[in-house]
C-alpha cells in the first residue's frame, strides 16, 4: 500500500485527453482487467453485455448536469454557479477571483460581488432573479481545451439522467444507449457531484487530503435489487462511494438519503462492490486512488501504461475499463 501522492503518478500525452465525443457513444473502447489472474484484455464498450453474467445488477448514478457556466457579458470573468443561496443570491466560483471586485453583467442581468465564502466561493447578487442554473452552458472539466458546444448539451449527459444537481457528469455511465441499458439489469442511485470533484490532492501525504461532502440517496427498489444481487457492479466511482458509505454507516444496503465525504484509497475493505465500470482518471487524483483500492495500485498504473500505449482516450470523453 501508499498513501503518498506521488505513487498514484503517471505519465501522460497531452493529445491521449479525448477532447470530444465519438460519434456514437458505445464505440467507445474497454479495456478489462481480471484481478485473480492479473490480466489484461482489450475490447469495445459494445461488448460489455456478453462480460457480465445473466443476473449480474449494474448499479448507475442517475444524477443530471445543470447548465451552470457562466461568463460575464464582456467576457472577463468564468462563473461557475454551485447552489442557489435565497432570492437573487447565487454561490459561486469566479475565475479571476481576485478582480471581481465591481458589478458586471450575466445574461443581461447586474451581478455583484457579494462576501467571500470559507470555501473559496463566492456570492453573487442580481439585480433580478435569473436561473443561473439553467440558463448557462455545459461545465466542461477544466482538461477540455474548449468552450462547451451545443453537442455537450446531449453528450456530458447520460442518456438515463434525471435528478438535476450535478456540476459534472459521472461519466462511466456516457458510454451506455438506452438500448443497451433496456437488456441490462439495473438500478439506479444518485450522488450530486460537487465543486470538490475539480479540487486536487495537495498534501504529499494523502490520508490529509479532506473530501467535500456531495448529496446522494438510495432508493428502497435499489436497496432491494443490491441485497438479491449474486454480483454487484458498480458504474462509475460516485456509484462505489455511494453504495460504500451507506454500507459502512449503516452495516447494510438500506434506503438512505444524505451526505457523504468519504475517501477510498488503498487499504480499503469493499462491502458491497464486486465488479467496477470506469473512466480513466487523473494523475494524483481521488479517484485514481480509489481503483487502486479496488483492483490493487501496481495493477491500475501497468494498465494505465498499456492504455498509454493503445492510444486509449482519457477522462470524461474518454475510454473505460471493467474490472472484475
Amino acid at each position: 500500500m501508499s498513501t503518498r501522492l506521488s505513487d498514484y503518478h503517471f505519465s501522460l500525452p497531452p493529445d491521449l485527453i479525448a477532447q470530444r465525443p465519438l460519434p456514437r457513444r458505445e464505440d467507445s473502447r474497454l479495456m478489462i482487467l481480471r484481478r485473480a489472474a492479473n490480466t489484461i484484455e482489450h475490447a469495445r464498450f459494445s461488448d460489455l453485455p456478453a462480460l457480465l453474467h445473466p443476473d449480474d445488477l449494474l448499479v448507475l448514478n442517475n444524477s443530471r448536469v445543470f447548465a451552470a457556466r457562466h461568463s460575464s457579458d464582456d467576457g472577463v470573468f468564468d462563473f461557475l454557479i454551485l447552489e442557489k443561496l435565497g432570492p437573487k443570491r447565487w454561490k459561486a466560483l469566479v475565475k479571476p477571483a481576485r478582480k471581481f471586485r465591481e458589478a458586471v453583467t450575466i445574461c443581461g442581468v447586474i451581478a455583484e460581488p457579494g462576501e467571500r465564502l470559507a470555501d473559496g466561493s463566492r456570492e453573487i447578487l442580481l439585480a433580478e432573479d435569473l436561473d443561473l442554473q439553467r440558463a448557462g452552458a455545459m461545465p466542461l472539466p477544466p482538461y477540455i481545451r474548449r468552450p462547451s458546444e451545443t453537442e455537450d448539451d446531449a453528450r456530458y449527459q447520460t442518456v438515463f439522467a434525471q435528478e438535476e444537481g450535478s456540476l459534472a457528469a459521472p461519466t462511466a455511465g456516457l458510454h451506455f444507449t438506452a438500448e443497451m441499458l433496456a437488456n441490462i439489469h439495473h438500478a439506479f442511485i444518485t450522488l450530486h457531484v460537487g465543486p470538490g470533484t475539480f479540487r486536487p490532492v495537495k498534501s504529499e501525504e494523502i490520508t490529509e487530503h479532506r473530501m467535500h461532502a456531495e448529496k446522494f440517496s438510495l432508493s428502497q427498489s435499489t436497496a432491494d435489487a443490491i441485497n438479491s444481487a449474486p454480483r454487484v457492479v458498480a458504474v462509475g466511482t460516485t456509484t462505489v462511494r455511494v453504495l460504500e458509505s451507506v454500507y459502512r454507516e449503516r452495516g447494510m444496503i438500506c434506503v438512505t438519503e444524505g451526505e457523504t465525504n468519504i475517501f477510498i484509497y488503498p487499504p480499503f475493505t469493499f462491502g458491497v462492490v464486486d465488479a467496477l465500470l470506469t473512466n480513466f482518471h487523473l494523475p494524483h487524483s481521488t479517484l485514481l486512488m480509489l481503483v487502486s483500492a479496488f483492483a490493487g495500485r501496481e495493477f491500475i498504473l501497468r494498465a494505465y501504461a498499456e492504455a498509454v500505449r493503445e492510444h486509449y482516450r482519457f477522462f470524461s470523453y474518454g475510454d473505460c475499463m471493467l474490472i472484475l
